[in-house]
């Protein structure tokens, strides 16, 4: 046998076998399993004071973002909360996604707002650390994503992307069936959203994200009643903007935090809650 005719077997039968596979070597490369990173282990935060961490989007570091796998690890591994983004179907189904189509993370194109949920089931993963893995992965419902935090200490964070008032009301719905009333916290953008979620409940948890912390979202805050707390972009803010929530007596979180030395300064301020894509305990 020829050099080139060893080239052609090694290349193109294994090609034949299984069409896929060259594109799961790139996938393998593109999208590594990523080490989590301990703040405890680099002095930030000990058991006695620990940081409460948000698990961005879940544990991106071993699953893709928004996806069953990466709650599943954030409970395992005792994160505080685990945030995902919530979109809503042409039917009515909620379902979790950051952006309003599926360009970025699956093969298949679309708006979620004009797909049916079935129809969304059958999009396939093409992004995100070990897609290839995890058999049967689809697009998770608001529901499945709760049913992973019952009986768990991980507290649900749910973000609502969906431009929807009408809907609200079947976001406490779904956290009522799952009895999850008195962990899940509910964070928008969008002000008005949190104010209709408030008239419909007094007590739950409410997170209202923002950028830079000054007087008027502080004061949003407090209008919106007990059990409030601003969620705002550590990127649009500095030390004196911080100081202005901590001296307000406002609850804060920050996102998304990834650096240690940046961690470093918001526990040396005394903030003990940020959300992060690569930190545990």
């Amino acid at each position: 046998m020829t050099l080139v005719n060893k080239l052609i077997t090694l290349i193109l039968v294994p090609l034949f076998m299984n069409p896929f596979l060259p594109f799961l070597g790139i996938a393998k490369l593109v999208y590594p399993e990523k080490e989590v990173i301990s703040l405890s282990e680099h002095g930030i935060g000990t058991a006695e004071d620990p940081v409460f961490l948000t698990a961005h989007r879940g544990i991106t570091a071993v699953a893709p973002e928004n996806t069953i796998p990466a709650y599943e690890e954030a409970v395992r591994l005792g994160f505080y909360t685990a945030e995902c983004d919530i979109q809503l179907t042409a039917d009515g189904v909620w379902v979790l996604n950051h952006n309003s189509d599926t360009d970025n993370m699956f093969c298949q194109y679309g708006d979620i707002s004009e797909l049916t949920y079935e129809e969304l089931r059958t999009f396939s993963y093409k992004k995100g650390a070990n897609f290839w893995k995890y058999e049967d992965l689809h697009i998770a419902t608001l529901e499945e994503y709760l049913d992973v935090f019952v009986g768990t200490q991980t507290r649900p964070q749910i973000e609502i992307k969906a431009d929807s008032y009408d809907q609200l009301h079947t976001i406490l719905q779904a956290v009522y069936d799952k009895n999850l009333q008195e962990s899940a916290i509910i964070i928008s953008f969008d002000y008005e959203q949190l104010k209709a979620i408030r008239e419909l409940d007094k007590d739950i948890e409410l997170w209202y994200l923002i950028g830079e912390i000054n007087a008027e979202n502080i004061a949003q805050a407090k209008a919106l009643g007990g059990n409030v707390w601003l969620s705002p972009d550590f990127e649009d803010n500095t030390q004196q903007s911080i100081q202005l929530a901590i001296d307000a007596g406002v609850p804060a979180s920050f996102w998304t935090v990834n650096e240690l030395e940046d961690a470093k300064m918001l526990y040396d301020m005394g903030i003990r809650y940020i959300e992060t894509d690569i930190f545990c305990n």
